[in-house]
């Protein structure tokens, strides 16, 4: 026992001396930039299953989205992100659409629900795909709605962080913001750096 006891004071004395607490250190790591993706499948909107590993061919966009927060209410009031669905989906980038919202919780609805809201929004992903468990956003670390993931064709995460410079609800920002999403595409299609590879994202948190 005594030895047992030893062996955690030095493990803990180890996460303090590193500067993480017990809980930090044992915490998931998330999504790393600059290595793969976690794979996942998710059930779209008709109940079939989307495993991002059959999109490694192509560049892959991950979008936390909750239509009842203002901070996603601003990009489709706008049409903001519609531009950005279309625009990239037309040049044959997979673009995700995930909602993590528990059952009761704000941005939860049924798929039918879904169906109508995105119609109304005129919303064209790829697919949007329901994680009400949250397993998906845990293991993305996802925290806000809306927060970007960009994966490149060979499945490696290429940015991850908030859509834009603007972290306000104001729809006027969106003239002047810069838009980290369609920037790495941009970049990393051209073969070139990602310029901003990760920034803090913003909006509501995800409704775990």
């Amino acid at each position: 026992m005594k030895y047992i006891y030893l062996t955690l004071v030095i493990v803990l004395a180890l996460f303090i001396h590193n500067g993480l607490t017990a809980e930090e250190a044992t915490a998931p790591t998330g999504p790393v930039l600059g290595e793969a993706a976690p794979n996942f499948t998710l059930a779209d909107l008709d109940g079939k299953p989307v495993e991002l590993a059959s999109f490694k061919d192509k560049y892959v966009v991950l979008e936390w989205t909750n239509y009842d927060c203002p901070f996603v209410k601003k990009h489709y009031s706008s049409g903001n992100m519609q531009a950005l669905q279309d625009k990239n989906v037309a040049e044959g980038v997979i673009w995700l659409a995930i909602n993590s919202s528990a059952p009761g919780k704000q941005g939860n609805f049924p798929p039918a629900k879904w169906k109508e809201l995105a119609a109304e929004r005129k919303s064209t992903p790829t697919a949007i795909l329901l994680d009400p468990d949250g397993k998906v956003g845990q293991l993305y670390l996802a925290k806000t709605t809306p927060e970007m993931f960009v994966i490149d064709p060979t499945g490696t995460l290429i940015y991850m962080g908030a859509i834009d410079d603007k972290s306000s609800t104001n729809v006027e920002d969106i003239k002047t913001a810069k838009n980290y999403v369609q920037q790495a595409l941009d970049e990393a299609k051209a073969l070139k750096p990602v310029s901003v590879p990760i920034t803090r994202s913003y909006g509501c948190s995800v409704k775990y």
